[in-house]
């Protein structure tokens, strides 16, 4: 079936063509191409009930990383990893916090946007403070975001989400849930305007949000997406006892979701400091040592 895209924002022909040389955005571009995760986010602004950030050197899974990464050094781990795999085409911030909850991933993409100017910069978010830092997100030329939309009703989205932080206040259940929504969408709207290319992450909680996938496509496709991705719930945290879904209540998601959509169908669930073609090659254990590369920041 094909995607309902009547009053779908379309999507100009060059950023187009970027988002189709990008591995995590593309069929073309996957197994093709490839990226590396800079994991310079120390901290997120809300707190998912599945999500259980943690440091080390095992786990492949999105909120892992070997070690935090400041601006600078995360330049010179671009540099190290270009050596090692020259058909690096994309940085991208996916954590192992929200890129958006401090100034360390923008200032990093401006660092490589300075030395790089033709490495493809992307960025992955929950969405929070995405209509606020839009404008900075252009001008430093990201043209591929990413935002996780786990639900766009909010006594949904209360249940795979505890609390998020705004103006340093704590708010929890459905006001919570509420004003992450809004800033979803309306952050989804104001990046497409000025030029990025949207997709749009979900999380598959079976008995939660299962049926509400098609709902959670059609909005962000009216906010301006242009494809959308359905994650497995990971059991963890919050969530520890939850099961995951099997692959036939992935594949009814999918089809729900390509009724306004078309969905990526190969994300590998990466983690936040994964450097490589995706799908072909990993080569993070060669620029992750026990070198001085690696700081904390709380």
């Amino acid at each position: 079936m094909k995607p309902d895209l009547s009053g779908v924002k379309r999507v100009p022909s060059d950023i187009l063509h970027v988002s189709q040389i990008h591995p995590c955005f593309s069929i073309e571009g996957h197994g093709r191409s490839g990226r590396i995760h800079l994991p310079v986010s120390p901290a997120c602004n809300i707190q998912c009930k599945f999500c259980m950030r943690s440091f080390n050197k095992t786990e492949n899974r999105p909120g892992v990383a070997s070690s935090v990464l400041a601006p600078q050094d995360a330049l010179e781990m671009l540099e190290k990893a270009l050596l090692l795999c020259p058909g690096i085409t994309v940085a991208g911030i996916a954590g192992p916090g929200d890129p958006l909850a401090t100034d360390h991933a923008l200032r990093t993409f401006e660092l490589i946007d300075a030395a790089y100017p033709d490495m493809i910069k992307c960025l992955s978010t929950n969405g929070l403070n995405l209509p606020d830092k839009a404008e900075r997100i252009a001008e430093i030329g990201i043209r591929t975001v990413t935002v996780t939309v786990n639900a766009v009703q909010p006594e949904i989205l209360a249940r795979l989400c505890s609390h998020v932080i705004i103006n340093n206040r704590v708010l929890n259940g459905i006001d919570a849930a509420s004003h992450l929504i809004e800033a979803q969408l309306q952050g989804i709207g104001k990046i497409t305007t000025l030029g990025a290319v949207v997709k749009v992450n979900t999380v598959l909680a079976p008995g939660i949000n299962d049926q509400h996938i098609s709902e959670i496509a059609k909005a962000t496709a009216r906010a301006g997406a242009s494809m959308i991705n359905i994650i497995p719930l990971i059991p963890q945290y919050e969530l520890n006892e939850h099961p995951g879904p099997d692959c036939h209540q992935v594949q009814q998601a999918r089809d729900a979701a390509e009724k306004y959509l078309p969905v990526f169908r190969h994300c590998m669930q990466c983690r936040a400091d994964a450097a490589g073609v995706p799908g072909i090659s990993e080569f993070r254990h060669l620029l992750y040592t026990d070198s001085p590369l690696a700081f904390s920041h709380g």
